[in-house]
């Protein structure tokens, strides 16, 4: 997202984001105060617009650029080091909005999932999630570059329209994406269910709204319990009820997250446990906040 779709989006959306929405909610009493990790020293990151933690590499976590970058992302510790590049092989890169971790075709592996999903205009006729395995890296071990690949592209429309959006979503339970608009006042909730095709586009399903809009990225706790979605405001987290597809859960009671002031805050991901959650910001240098479990032993090395 461009900072002039930022400023237009902070202007115009006030009223709807303070009355309803995760700005006015009281935090969630699961996570503690945040703190800055780290200042992200790397030229190469530059626009941070998608964060994950690795389910695959403990202490890893993967960033990728908005739009304007090649199709690659990065390796940071969860202590804010730069560990490399990986070049996604077989994707392209029109617009990156956001990077979700989960799944796939394969038993016991996990895999990237990378959403080339923005569409400022609304006019495209569908948009593309990149579906890579996730490679192997050490938290302590800088590896310069490496490739990934070649990956699958799933292909994905919606029911109603083309739509902007910056927020990716995978069900670690069933392997279900899920994309949810931006520029609504209350961001719509899209499903492509399992399994999604790779040779053909896959018609997506509305079957949610949220009770707020604007959202910019968001993520899956790993056991796939909980669902935290930030917007320019705020950030909010909901709960899955117990046997039912996750979407549920946007129906029931939301609780707020602390956010710490970043310039275009854009990236939120729970970590490897689903204990805590990072924050990053599209700026040169951004700062990476991590806000741990509000229980003080709870356990926070691994994340």
């Amino acid at each position: 997202m461009t900072r002039k779709t930022y400023l237009l989006l902070s202007l115009g959306l006030p009223c709807v984001l303070l009355n309803s929405s995760c700005a006015a909610l009281t935090p969630s009493d699961a996570f503690g105060p945040g703190r800055q990790v780290a200042i992200i020293r790397s030229d190469l990151i530059r626009e941070a617009s998608g964060i994950v933690a690795s389910r695959r590499n403990p202490g890893v976590l993967w960033v990728h650029n908005d739009s304007g970058d090649s199709a690659r992302i990065f390796a940071l510790s969860a202590k804010g080091a730069f560990l490399g590049v990986c070049t996604i092989a077989g994707a392209a890169a029109r617009d990156w909005e956001d990077i979700a971790v989960g799944p796939g075709p394969e038993p016991n592996e996990q895999y990237l999932y990378i959403g080339d999903i923005g569409d400022n205009r609304a006019r495209y006729p569908d948009v593309t999630v990149y579906r890579v395995r996730e490679p192997r890296v050490g938290a302590a071990a800088p590896f310069g570059t490496m490739s990934a690949g070649p990956a699958d592209a799933i292909k994905l429309t919606y029911p109603d329209g083309p739509r902007d959006a910056e927020t990716l979503l995978v069900d670690p339970l069933t392997r279900d994406i899920y994309l949810i608009s931006k520029r609504e006042m209350f961001s719509k909730v899209y499903r492509a269910a399992w399994p999604q095709s790779t040779t053909k586009p896959n018609r997506m399903q509305r079957v949610a709204v949220l009770p707020w809009g604007a959202a910019v990225a968001g993520d899956v706790s790993s056991d796939g319990q909980r669902v935290i979605v930030r917007g320019i405001f705020g950030a909010s987290i909901w709960t899955r009820p117990i046997d039912k597809p996750l979407w549920h859960a946007f129906s029931g009671k939301q609780a707020g997250l602390r956010l710490m002031p970043e310039r275009q805050g854009e990236g939120i991901c729970f970590d490897r446990q689903g204990g805590g959650y990072f924050t990053i910001g599209e700026m040169h240098h951004p700062p990476l906040h991590y806000f741990g479990p509000a229980e003080p032993n709870a356990p926070q090395a691994d994340r």
